[in-house]
This record gives structure tokens, sequence and C-alpha cells, in this order.
């Protein structure tokens, strides 16, 4: 069963394991067939499948506030 995920750029994402930097929240960069992420602790970027991502996302992605 396929797991459908909503998000667009600009989104917070919450991932349920913590990346190495020590950060849960990441901010999605990149939509399409894949979808980019970056760490809100380390600015790494990161690009997986649709699918992988919604697996690992806990909770539902939220609007981020706009920056100045």
């Amino acid at each position: 069963m396929a797991i459908k995920l909503e998000v667009e750029i600009g989104d917070s994402v919450r991932l349920k394991k913590v990346h190495p930097c020590g950060a849960y929240e990441w901010q999605v960069v990149r939509v399409g067939a894949d979808i980019g992420i970056r760490c809100q602790g380390c600015d790494r970027k990161v690009i997986m499948p649709r699918s992988d991502l919604a697996k690992r996302i806990k909770g539902s992605p939220w609007k981020s506030p706009p920056q100045v």
C-alpha cells in the first residue's frame, strides 16, 4: 500500500531518528519523485524517494514561518 505524502517547498518535517548533528527538524527544499530535505542543525542536504521519506517522518509536515 502506498503512503500519500503532501509536502511543499519550505515545509518543515520531523524525522523519527536523530541526525548525527543532533537535530530532528528538516526543511523541504525540493519536491518531485524524490524529495530534497535540509537539516536545520547543520544544513546538510539529502535527497530520498518520496516513499522513504513518508516512512521516516514523525507526525505531519507543517509550514515554516516566512523568512525575512
